[in-house]
């Protein structure tokens, strides 16, 4: 079977789901009309749909018939609150929400997989399962579905994330870590209010807040080992009232991303240890309060790697490979990969030659969409592979 000539094929048809999804954005938990289109685009194709009355989102079943394994391919489905700036004639007509991440290509290219394997179900053994995602944007959308057994039966899956710091079309297949751990925390710091010409008569939360933040860099500088990636970013500190009182109560929140899960497990500890530590010395007290995410995606799975690999050689050759670093940014896609083996993909969005030249989540973000046939054709390729063989 040609996959590469099937995507071909249905290019327009990819393109017009794409700019369907793009023209019509839903925030992430209210993507309830996403959903209805996605269902009637699918049970067109002849896929089973199955549907949540508590949560928006999807899963679709293509059963062979013919005994084998199950593959799951995967695209998120939500938009951000960003106005968008694209000026594109198929532009956002919900003001306020806009696929600025490329979660409509997603749709678009995962719509141009199912229906290709939707032709060459004759060639197929297995399931095929495609699960359409909610949520993916507050980094906890996946986590219903895996609560929700839909994994259950499945014995891979499949992601793909087009990029915008990426040339387009080519793929990106690269093994290892592809995209960082996420946590969060919450520092409550805790002091003595007086009156602000007489510090000395209390204990300025503010300062020991301020002392902790520049305490935590330190630790990523000279206690994290430099050749492990590891990002602690305090992104909000409230506190005080009035200029002239010394403040008492400071709330610092932040974000911790890691590649590491030895490390991951730690932190917490270390941290905590550190504010606290931190506070005393300035009469103060903290409380470190840690608010577990996500993990990392890391592509370990050697066999997933190299169907991976093989599928982009396959379709578009060395010539169509390109190499991307490491993302400290985090992506819920790591949920599913704890639970069944999986493989991370990206593909390029940028094309200069066009003025697509804006990164992901800008409000004039766009796709070069000479990419999404191909990213079609990866995910495509990538189930044929691991169904057959």
């Amino acid at each position: 079977m040609d996959i590469r000539a099937l995507a071909e094929k249905n290019r327009d048809y990819i393109i017009d789901r794409r700019r369907y999804y793009h023209q019509h954005p839903e925030l992430s938990f209210e993507e309830w009309e996403t959903t209805k289109a996605l269902k009637a685009d699918l049970e067109s194709m002849g896929y089973g749909i199955e549907t949540f009355e508590d949560y928006p989102g999807l899963i679709a079943t293509l059963d062979t018939g013919r005994p084998g394994k199950t593959i799951m391919l995967r695209s998120d489905i939500d938009a951000l609150p960003v106005v968008e700036g694209t000026g594109l004639p198929f532009a956002s007509e919900n003001h306020g929400v806009m696929h600025a991440c490329g979660h409509d290509a997603h749709m678009g290219m995962l719509l141009g997989a199912a229906k290709i394997l939707a032709e060459v179900k004759d060639q197929l053994c297995g399931k095929v399962k495609l699960i359409l995602q909610s949520g993916e944007e507050m980094a906890c959308g996946a986590k219903y579905y895996v609560d929700h057994n839909v994994l259950d039966g499945v014995d891979a899956i499949f992601g793909l994330h087009i990029w915008g710091t990426v040339k387009a079309p080519f793929i990106c297949v690269d093994e290892g870590k592809r995209m960082a751990s996420c946590d969060n925390f919450t520092i409550r710091v805790k002091g003595l209010q007086t009156h602000g010409s007489s510090p000395h008569l209390g204990h300025d939360a503010i300062l020991a807040a301020s002392a902790i933040v520049m305490a935590l860099q330190s630790f990523v500088s000279r206690v994290n080992d430099p050749v492990n990636p590891l990002v602690v970013s305090v992104g909000k500190f409230h506190g005080g009232n009035m200029y002239n009182i010394i403040c008492n109560d400071v709330e610092l929140v932040g974000t911790i991303r890691t590649f590491s899960r030895e490390l991951r497990k730690e932190l917490a500890e270390k941290l905590s240890k550190i504010a606290e530590s931190t506070a005393e010395a300035y009469g103060c007290t903290a409380e470190f309060v840690l608010d577990p995410k996500l993990p990392a995606v890391i592509n370990d799975n050697p066999e997933l790697n190299q169907i991976a690999k093989e599928a982009a050689l396959k379709l578009y050759g060395e010539e169509g490979i390109t190499h991307m670093d490491s993302l400290m940014g985090s992506e819920d896609f790591a949920l599913f990969m704890e639970k069944v083996p999986g493989f991370f993909g990206f593909i390029g969005a940028k094309n200069e030659d066009k003025g697509i030249i804006y990164s992901n989540h800008h409000e004039k973000f766009t796709v070069d969409e000479d990419s999404l046939e191909r990213g079609a054709a990866l995910a495509a390729q990538f189930a044929v592979d691991f169904l057959n063989k």
